[in-house]
Formats: C-alpha cells, structure tokens, sequence
C-alpha cells in the first residue's frame, strides 16, 4: 500500500482510477481542476464506503500543481504513484483547428504532466522509488483523421514518457503507458470541437468519417472504464509491467494493423476497412 496521485479525477477514466485505488487499498489523493464538480467523485466513494482525499489541482497552472503536490508531501511524507490522466481532447480537421484550442489541448495533455512531473520526482528521487503512469490512447500511435491535434499531443506524451523512462530508472523510478481505446466514459462529449460549422469544407467528410469509423469493432460497444482502471493499477504495482500497455479490442486491432503493415499498406487497409475515400 501506498500514496497515490490522480490528476483529472473528477470524471470518467480518472474517476474509476481514483476509486479502484482505494478499494485496493492504496491512499489516494485525487487531484481535480474544480472542486465543485467532484460531487460525482464524492457520491462514487460514500457509495463505495473508500476514503479519498480531494485537492485542487489544476494541470495547466504551475503554482496549482506545486501547490497540491508539496501539501500532499507535508501531508503524507511520500509519495508512491502518480497517474497522469487528466485531459482533453479536440475533433476537427487541422486546418481548421485555431491556436487558442491547439494551445489547450498541449497546455493541459502534454505541459500538464511535464509540471505535475517536475513536480514530484525529487521526492521520488529522495525515497529512491515511484511509479508514474501516464495515460495516452491508442491515438499516442495511429493518428486518424479529425483527430490530429489530439494524437499530436498523445505523440508528445509518449515520446517524453519514454525518454522519462530511460532518465529515471537509474534512481528506481518506473514509467508506464496507457493506451486506451473507446471506453464509457463521456471523454468524446466533453472534447473541444474546432469548427462545427456544416459550411465547413470538411463537412461532408467529417461526417463520412464519423459514420465509417464507428463500425472499427468495440466502438459500438464502449469498453467499461474499469477496465482501464485495473489496468492503470497494474501498471503501477507490477514490477515487470512493460513500458506501453493497450487496452480495449478497438486500440489492439489498430495497434496490431500498424506494427504488420508498412505506410502504403495500413493506408490502402483502413480504406478499404472504412470506406473513407476511392
């Protein structure tokens, strides 16, 4: 057992994070933007009689996350696991995609783990142990369309997860990778939209897109979020965990298709798969 850190744990996949930590037993401080809307987080744990202890944090605010993690040390002493999971995500074609909507989705998916990680490897460096779990997607590894700016942003995370990986092992630190797939957790309501506009010249093909990509096998039967939480959990207490994990049938199927097939093959696939063009 030990202190555990969940950023964006007021919904979806860091709501069922927080709560399966606590049910095994861990100590969980789960960190979200606005405390007022962690009522979802409260009712889920007096539901599940687990003690969680709610703090303020913010990702995209330094002096947030500093703030958090130094009463969280003072608090407990240690600090165990850190799971990266807040987020946010954007539909829209790029071009499409203004700076003010691409600089959330970096602030908060790729600098937002940077601070709470500079935040808190010192004292992991100081007890000479830690786990950090960053949660990606399956979009960390094939971007679709509609979706580039969001896979620009898991791309970051994973490559600098990956070099975090080799930096700090040497002080008995583990990184770990979640890629999730499609999974209930109304992640897909809450997303930026860059422009809705019908009138768009990308209209017709977003649409198009839309209809195609949700006969991919599980889209039409979203994953339940438990099953990344067990997942996020193994990852960081499983020693021999692997540095990258997929989870859900939807992201191992495209995983799977990408690692088999060269650039020209993989894209001549998902066309014929999805119909998305002649």
């Amino acid at each position: 057992m030990g202190v555990a850190l969940v950023t964006g744990a007021s919904r979806g996949l860091g709501l069922a994070t927080a709560l399966h930590f606590a049910r095994m037993g861990e100590t969980v401080v789960a960190g979200v933007r606005h405390r007022a809307r962690a009522n979802a987080l409260g009712r889920a744990a007096a539901a599940q009689a687990v003690d969680l202890d709610v703090v303020a944090l913010d990702v995209t605010d330094a002096a947030s996350v500093d703030t958090a993690v130094a009463r969280l040390l003072d608090g407990y002493g240690r600090l165990d696991i850190v799971v990266n999971n807040a987020g946010v995500g954007l539909w829209g074609a790029v071009e499409e995609t203004e700076d003010a909507y691409a600089r959330i989705l970096f602030e908060t998916n790729v600098f937002g783990p940077l601070r709470v990680c500079r935040a808190v490897l010192p004292a992991m460096r100081r007890q000479g142990s830690g786990v950090i779990v960053n949660v990606s997607s399956i979009a960390g590894r094939v971007a679709s369309p509609f979706g580039g700016v969001y896979s620009a942003t898991k791309f970051a995370l994973e490559a600098m997860s990956e070099a975090l990986h080799y930096e700090v092992k040497p002080f008995g630190i583990r990184v770990a990778i979640i890629e999730p797939g499609t999974f209930a957790t109304g992640f897909h309501d809450q997303r930026l939209i860059a422009d809705p506009d019908d009138a768009s010249a990308y209209a017709g093909l977003r649409r198009r897109w839309e209809a195609a990509s949700a006969r991919l096998p599980g889209r039409d039967r979203p994953g339940d979020p438990a099953t990344v939480a067990a997942a996020v959990y193994e990852a960081a207490t499983s020693h021999a965990h692997p540095l990258r994990r997929l989870v859900g049938a939807d992201a191992e199927l495209i995983a799977q298709l990408r690692r088999d097939l060269d650039d020209a093959d993989f894209e001549q696939t998902v066309r014929r798969a999805l119909d998305f063009w002649e």
